[in-house]
């Protein structure tokens, strides 16, 4: 019996989707590889019809981070295994449609340039596509970086890579550097291992979105799979290698973060850092230690490693990955404990207490704090007035932390929400730099300008941009990047503590200082996951009974208002309309609120919980935190129980 005969007959008995069938069926008719067809055939000869349902039942298809997959499968066939790495990487990325695997990026890749090339024409620009691409430590990123490039070469583009791993932020901003007009980073962030990613960028240095993100998946879907095999050699002849000094004008960009270097030199802080096998130590390290840092690096957690062998998840919202650090922090005295995720955007902390034990801080707390601080020093800068401005903002996403909300308003400037993804935040930057060109005319540069003018022009003729942040630790300092930077971030922070320590405080003192002026907020996050076509299937199960039947009471507690962003017109501060989405925002009669959402990037289904409360004074605030979340954590339960239930 053939292989397509078996797919077929398991088709026949329920064991194989019918969108499992049609790409295994292209797959195999398809001018693969004697190993891709072969590892094909090994599975169906197991009957791993649940495996290969997974792999197949479908396109990875961009979501709110890119495309994101597994390289590896739960059940693995000898022939794409091959020999194994020294650390363990397969001789080959998994075969199948639903994986990231050479098949996958280089169908990505053809669409992307065929994108960008009829974008350039539609403008009557001439030149040949041109593309940068960043990769992080991940199982087969070098490969898939080259693979990449290789393609884009072959197909009459312009390609330019790191000589190794660079953090994504260092990719958003050298898309801008070299004026190309897109970009790629390999990397699945904070994924588990097993896991790659493919995320692309356009000519403003920010992560796609409509109508790029659409048209350019209509190309990739457009890109038959028999055009695949001309590109699956590797020829990296015409790709050029960038050298030290794009190191050095990242480094320089991220380094106008700080807004006092002063504080710094004067408190001689002591940071122990971890970039959990990642990409940061590239940068972050010299950028601590030139500001006046003294910096400890966790040892075993220095090195890139695609294993992330200390870690149970290289995810530093995860208390376990910074525990290392927290560990050395609490030996050596130190001040602060900064991490970077894998792929160096997201950045996490944990700071000393006034009874010296080391504090873990969320990171709706860290954009918070970083909110107010930078507020506090634009206007002592004079970039801001005193009474603050309407011409000058902070973003945020809609599940980010109402207490920067609350920070905005009381500094007076204007406060945007955004959907998640600080792809949305991006945009807003470019529609303000726009608008901003509009007004100065053809002759205005705006890269050149220095930001001190910058600042002036932006508020006198559109909208200044102070800080962007979320809820998943991502912070923006200015507008040289146009995505979340872990680097400049830990510098940022850095500041912040230099500052709350020549007070003579802690930060969680000074986080307390914010919650008497503003009300005490605490935020909860559940996190269901369910892996594969059937667990997606559950998650799209949540998110439609959440539309058909919305929830009505949860406990005691009932549900006064629900809106959902996929059906009603939802605008920002500045009048503009967010993009529709599954998404539902909920608020309860307690005057707590929660946002329910599928996550983008990983196969999970997501839940945001908001409260707040008032406080008095300072003596008053412990017993409103106790009581906040135990209310909270009942709410939780309930939601989380509701959810489960509509998932079967």
């Amino acid at each position: 019996m053939t292989t397509s005969e078996k797919i077929n007959n398991a088709a026949a008995a329920g064991k194989l989707m019918p969108g499992a069938v049609e790409n295994l069926n292209a797959f195999l008719h398809a001018n693969l590889p004697a190993w891709a067809s072969a590892s094909i055939q090994e599975l169906a000869d197991q009957e791993a019809w649940p495996e290969l349902n997974d792999r197949f039942y479908r396109y990875l298809e961009f979501g709110t981070g890119g495309m994101r997959g597994r390289t590896i499968g739960v059940v693995n066939a000898r022939s794409e295994t091959g020999k194994l790495s020294a650390i363990g990487t397969p001789e080959h990325a998994a075969i199948g449609s639903n994986m990231l695997n050479d098949f996958t990026l280089v169908r990505a890749v053809v669409g992307l340039f065929r994108y960008t090339r009829k974008y350039l024409e539609s403008n009557a620009r001439t030149e040949r596509p041109k593309l940068v691409i960043a990769h992080d430590v991940r199982h087969f990123s070098r490969h898939f970086c080259e693979l990449a490039a290789s393609t884009w070469t072959q197909l009459g583009g312009e390609a330019f890579i790191f000589d190794g791993p660079r953090p994504t932020p260092q990719l958003s901003f050298s898309v801008r550097w070299l004026k190309a007009h897109t970009g790629i980073v390999i990397t699945a962030s904070h994924n588990p291992p097993h896991d790659n990613g493919f995320k692309a960028y356009f000519d403003d240095g920010a992560q796609v979105i409509p109508p790029h993100d659409t048209g350019i998946v209509n190309e990739v879907n457009a890109v038959p799979l028999g055009e695949l095999a001309a590109f699956l050699k590797e020829d990296i002849s015409k790709v050029t290698t960038l050298g030290r000094d794009a190191d050095d004008a990242y480094r320089a960009a991220a380094a106008t973060a700080l807004l006092d270097p002063a504080v710094l030199k004067k408190t001689k802080l002591k940071v122990v850092y971890t970039n959990i096998h990642g990409t940061g130590a590239v940068h972050t390290v010299p950028l601590l230690e030139t500001a006046g840092c003294e910096v400890q690096t966790v040892p075993e957690q220095l090195k890139g490693d695609a294993r992330f062998p200390t870690v149970k998840s290289p995810n530093p919202e995860n208390p376990e990955a910074l525990a290392m650090a927290v560990s050395l922090a609490e030996k050596t005295g130190s001040d602060v404990v900064l991490a970077t995720d894998p792929d160096a955007d997201r950045m996490a902390c944990a700071v000393r207490n006034r009874a010296g034990k080391m504090e873990l801080i969320t990171g709706n707390q860290i954009g918070a704090l970083l909110a107010d601080y930078r507020l506090m020093k634009y206007k002592e800068l004079g970039l801001i007035p005193r009474e603050g401005s309407a011409r000058a903002c902070i973003i945020n996403t809609v599940v980010t932390t109402q207490l920067q909300d609350a920070i905005g308003r009381g500094h007076g400037v204007k406060v945007i929400k955004t959907l998640t993804g600080f792809k949305w935040i991006a945009a807003k930057i470019r529609g303000y730099e726009e608008q901003l060109k509009k007004a100065m005319g053809p002759g205005f540069n705006y890269e050149a300008t220095p930001f001190a003018e910058r600042a002036r022009l932006l508020e006198k003729h559109s909208t200044f941009y102070v800080f962007g942040t979320e809820e998943s630790y991502g912070y923006l300092a200015n507008d040289y990047m146009r995505d979340k930077d872990g680097n400049s971030a830990c510098l940022m922070f850095a500041e912040l503590a230099a500052w709350v320590k020549d007070r003579g405080l802690t930060v969680p003192e000074y986080l307390d200082e914010i919650f008497l002026r503003y009300g005490f907020y605490l935020e909860g996050v559940i996190n269901i996951y369910y892996e594969g076509a059937t667990g997606s299937a559950k998650i799209k199960k949540i998110l439609e009974t959440y539309r058909a039947n919305p929830p009505k009471a949860f406990g005691d507690v009932k549900v006064t208002k629900f809106q959902d962003y996929g059906r009603e017109k939802i605008v920002d501060a500045d009048g503009e309309a967010l993009p529709s989405q599954d998404l539902y925002i909920v608020t309860l009669s307690n005057g707590y609120t929660f946002a329910a959402r599928g996550s983008g990037t990983e196969p999970k289904m997501k839940f945001y919980l908001f409260a707040s409360d008032r406080v008095a004074n300072a003596s008053e605030l412990p017993a409103v935190k106790a009581k906040t979340k135990a209310t909270l954590d009942a709410l939780n339960k309930l939601i989380e129980t509701d959810a489960k239930q509509r998932a079967e």
